[in-house]
């Protein structure tokens, strides 16, 4: 397929774009503590760029100096504009266009304590007697100017456009919406008003730049789980007035940080590819702006569809090229099966935006993100002959690495077939696109020219035949078994052999463990069996999911009607009935079946190692083959092992 909407130049005021493609802003935390760009930010962006993609934002970029947070970009003072300018030169070196996102965060610039909240109007903070003032109208003015200076400051960095950020609980958005505005002056009360404040920030982004340079805005389609929120007609009559003071593009997304919304944002697996797209095409044919969709669009078909039947006239594709910078490359070129895909596990780029542990994002399916030069495929140039243990998701990223690089990697799998537990986890409800991708990469490393041997468990009589120069073992993890009285009776099984259709339950379950694992098994059976209960030992269940995927998650089991229960150790099984000690009390929960799904331990591979030291094969061992975690460590490890034989 030639995809020949998705390629398609687009013109907008004075900007020629050579595709459909926009690269949205998104949180990295590769900026200085002090907000300005770094060499990682300019990789990053030039990596996509050369990847192919017809338009770049920055990430949010905070526009007024006492609002501006530590570790976020910023363009609140000349000194900021010399690191922009190098940005820009870069994209526009690699053949990019540029666009910065000008930003007033409110509420979300707490993560900084020394940064000031501007919000319509006063806000209680829990659990304190502290209330957060609303904004006074000398704030308002200073703020509006402030837009207006950080467009002229764009404009001198070598921008190509700029979006005016009016969603995601941001300043805009939450005078604009009368769940948080509650003003009685000129700012508060009907949706003109409502939306006077934005309107003065556009004028003023307008009024500094130049007639032929375009401005975007990014919008949430409507107020989700915010109760007298915004509905989509607010925001269809919202860009009107937009339109009029000088708006050219809309971009339209979804969600908040304030309630169960935020899962739009950043949307994971849960939520269907594209789900925000008719809200697009909604607004773009009542407003007649341009207009950009966003949401969980990750495949170049699904793009293509989306300009072909007229929903949008852009599209976002923002996770699926921190996966693969080469998206547009290989779509373009017809290489489609190629593509690494986004399978919105959120795991690199949300949760390791969120973390304190992680320096910056990264992505499970792309290691090199953040890491565009230190990761630069380097020939060797000293081939070896490397036999990998496993062909679950860590081996075979292993093995295209090894390949690549041009040693010989030889993946022995013990089963029939390649991705591992990645693949497994794809039978879990919504998870379709991870065994999708765990497949697509199987057949990548085959078609990449990587010998692979199915059924072949690695044995020390393997080791003697291949004589590999070093060994990769990535093994993974099998499942904990209980250790309790009843824990072998016929009724008991685990969910691994549930997943994999291996066991088949019925009437009334019990799952002991309330992680990740346990509670995908309880949707995987929901509707096949009579009554779930999900019995875990700490104080809550879903510790291990990421906050986005648990907001999902939790919702799914709800209206499921699934019980959970907390502090609850099973310490007997009985014939029809599972034994439990909560918060002290022996109870009984009556059952017909029970799944095991406590965690995994890592296969045990003394006698490998044991023969690699004693023969001087140089050996490493990766993922769950070290410790059961998740997907994200394991390619990590891998990619890293491989890049360094």
């Amino acid at each position: 397929m030639a995809f020949d909407k998705l390629f398609s130049p687009i013109k907008i005021r004075g900007l020629e774009l050579k595709n459909r493609v926009m690269f949205p802003a998104m949180g990295t935390k590769m900026a200085t503590e002090d907000k300005f760009v770094t060499q990682q930010i300019i990789d990053y962006h030039v990596a996509r760029v050369v990847g192919g993609c017809g338009l770049n934002f920055s990430e949010v970029c905070s526009v007024y100096a006492p609002a501006a947070p530590k570790k976020f970009l910023s363009i609140a003072g000349d000194e900021y504009t010399p690191g922009l300018k190098k940005l820009t030169d870069a994209i526009h070196i690699a053949g990019g266009k540029a666009g910065v996102q000008l930003w007033l965060g409110g509420l979300a610039v707490g993560s900084d304590p020394t940064a000031m909240i501007i919000i319509p109007s006063p806000m209680p903070v829990p659990g304190t007697e502290y209330t957060i003032p609303g904004a006074s109208l000398e704030t308002i003015n200073e703020a509006v100017k402030a837009f207006g200076d950080a467009a002229k400051r764009a404009v001198e960095a070598g921008f190509d456009t700029i979006e005016f950020h009016a969603g995601h609980n941001y300043v805009p958005h939450s005078f604009l919406s009368p769940f948080f505005n509650r003003r009685e002056d000129e700012y508060g009360g009907s949706l003109e008003n409502r939306a006077r404040f934005s309107i003065e920030c556009i004028k003023a982004i307008r009024s500094n730049i130049p007639e032929d340079m375009p401005l975007f805005m990014r919008v949430v389609a409507q107020d989700d789980y915010l109760e007298g929120g915004l509905t989509i007609e607010d925001i269809i009559e919202f860009c009107k007035m937009a339109k009029e003071a000088g708006v050219d593009v809309i971009d339209v997304s979804r969600g908040n940080f304030s309630s169960a919304a935020i899962k739009y944002e950043v949307p994971p697996v849960d939520l269907p590819r594209g789900f925000n797209v008719e809200n697009a095409a909604r607004i773009r044919k009542e407003t007649g702006l341009i207009t950009v969709a966003v949401g969980r669009i990750n495949d170049p078909s699904q793009a293509e569809g989306i300009l072909e039947s007229d929903k949008a006239d852009m599209v976002v594709i923002g996770r699926a090229q921190l996966a693969d910078p080469e998206f547009c490359n290989k779509a373009k070129e017809g290489k489609v099966d190629t593509i690494i895909k986004c399978v919105g596990c959120n795991q690199g780029c949300y949760d390791g935006f969120v973390s304190t542990e992680m320096p910056f994002i990264t992505c499970m399916r792309n290691p090199a993100l953040g890491r565009e030069a230190e990761y630069t495929m380097v020939k060797t140039d000293s081939p070896k002959k490397v036999l990998i243990a496993g062909g679950g998701i860590a081996g075979l990223e292993a093995a295209m690495v090894l390949k690549k690089r041009g040693h010989n990697p030889i993946v022995c799998e013990a089963s029939d077939a390649l991705g591992g537990q990645f693949a497994l986890a794809g039978a879990a409800p919504r998870k379709e696109e991870m065994r999708e991708a765990a497949i697509s990469r199987g057949k990548q490393v085959v078609n990449e020219g990587v010998e692979v041997r199915l059924n072949t468990p690695v044995t020390i009589e393997l080791i003697e035949e291949i004589k590999p120069d070093e060994v990769i073992i990535a093994i993974g993890s099998s499942p904990m078994s209980l250790n309790i009285p009843g824990a072998n009776q016929p009724n008991v099984t685990n969910s691994h052999d549930v997943l994999s259709g291996k066991s088949v339950v019925s009437g009334k379950i019990v799952v002991i463990g309330g992680g990740l694992v346990g509670l995908e098994v309880a949707e995987y059976i929901h509707g096949k069996v009579e009554d779930i209960t999900v019995v875990e030992m700490l104080d809550q269940v879903a510790k291990d999911l990421g906050e986005l995927r648990k907001v999902s998650v939790m919702e799914n089991l709800y209206v499921g009607g699934v019980k959970t229960l907390t502090n609850a150790k099973c310490i007997e099984i009985k014939e029809k009935e599972v034994i439990i000690d909560k918060d002290g009390n022996t109870e009984s929960i009556p059952c017909d079946s029970i799944v095991v799904a406590i965690g995994a331990r890592s296969r045990n591979f003394d006698a490998i190692s044991k023969y690699c030291e004693e023969n001087g094969i140089r050996y490493h061992a990766v993922g769950d083959a070290v410790r059961a975690r998740r997907a994200l460590n394991a390619v990590a490890e891998a990619s890293e092992v491989a890049r360094v034989i």
